[in-house]
């Protein structure tokens, strides 16, 4: 049940594609796709199910994600230089973070940390709030929050602590 969810996030993100940004089934899409990562993890503890495929399709589903709502908002938000910046070096941190994790253990990890969980957290509001509040204001938090995230990442990868 748990990787239906989790795959149910992946056809809602996809299908906000084909929908306007900020139109209401544009919300209604990308707020189902958010409810559904918010249960998925717990349905498949509750249920006994947890499983190394359910929280690779989980992380698999948290990229379609933010690939798709990168490209509902890139053309409509104005990001300053700065905030690319810094986006890419958060990308950057966690390739070697998923790097140096398979190089040290023959397979890929990726941590779902309380860090990364309040990071998650953060960027699903954070499209909620561009129109009311000036982009450059909100994502210095999240920016922040998710850097230190991707840090702890790497220290718990290198430390063998997952």
């Amino acid at each position: 049940m748990a990787n239906i969810i989790t795959g149910s996030r992946i056809l809602f993100s996809i299908a906000t594609l084909f929908f306007p940004i900020f139109s209401p089934m544009f919300y209604t899409l990308y707020l189902a796709a958010g409810i559904t990562d918010m249960i998925d993890g717990t349905v498949a503890r509750r249920t006994g199910k947890a499983s190394e495929f359910g929280a690779r399709l989980d992380s698999i589903a948290d990229i379609v994600f933010v690939v798709v709502c990168l490209i509902k908002l890139i053309p409509v938000v104005s990001i300053p230089v700065w905030l690319y910046v810094w986006i890419g070096i958060i990308a950057l941190i966690r390739i070697i973070n998923i790097v140096s994790g398979y190089i040290m253990q023959k397979r890929f990890i990726m941590l779902h940390t309380i860090m990364n969980k309040v990071t998650g957290l953060l960027l699903f509001v954070l499209p909620l709030t561009v129109r009311s509040v000036d982009l450059k204001y909100t994502a210095i938090p999240v920016c922040a929050v998710a850097t230190f995230a991707a840090i702890q990442e790497g220290h718990f990868i290198r430390m063998n602590r997952f």
